[in-house]
């Protein structure tokens, strides 16, 4: 892979993890829970409704995830754009033990909680994510 692909991977990195961000921030508002709640649902497979926000406690969390989550993809947008050249490599490695710090904690926490089917979707997004950055780069 060159230099130039993983600029233009960080950013389809960025759009999977900040994409949930604003899925989440609707499920703040009970009138604008419904993809939250779905996206919930569906995570805690099977697809069954037991998922809900009804609870203002699980509409705050959804704010704090939806905003962490839209951050860190912020940031990895614009790590692609102002830090790469100047470090590419460490961007690299940054990003992916990033990447690999949210697996290993969300998917444990996912299993504990009785919400195995969200560690193995997590396989799937963390494969997406980290995709051809695994290996280095070659200069372009």
């Amino acid at each position: 892979m060159t230099q130039k692909f993983h600029k233009f991977w960080l950013k389809i990195t960025a759009i999977v993890i900040g994409s949930f961000g604003p899925i989440f921030f609707l499920g703040t508002m009970l009138s604008t829970s419904e993809p939250a709640r779905w996206t919930l649902d569906f995570l805690s497979f099977p697809v069954d409704g037991v998922q809900n926000y009804s609870e203002p406690t699980t509409r705050f969390l959804s704010a704090l995830t939806g905003g962490f989550l839209f951050g860190w993809g912020v940031m990895v947008w614009f790590l692609s754009i102002w830090v790469y050249d100047k470090a590419p490599e460490q961007v690299r490695k940054a990003v992916i033990l990033g990447l690999l710090s949210w697996f290993v904690l969300d998917s444990a926490g996912s299993i504990a909680s009785g919400n195995t089917s969200n560690a193995v979707i997590n396989i799937i997004v963390l494969l997406i994510a980290v995709g051809p950055l695994w290996h280095p780069s070659k200069e372009i």
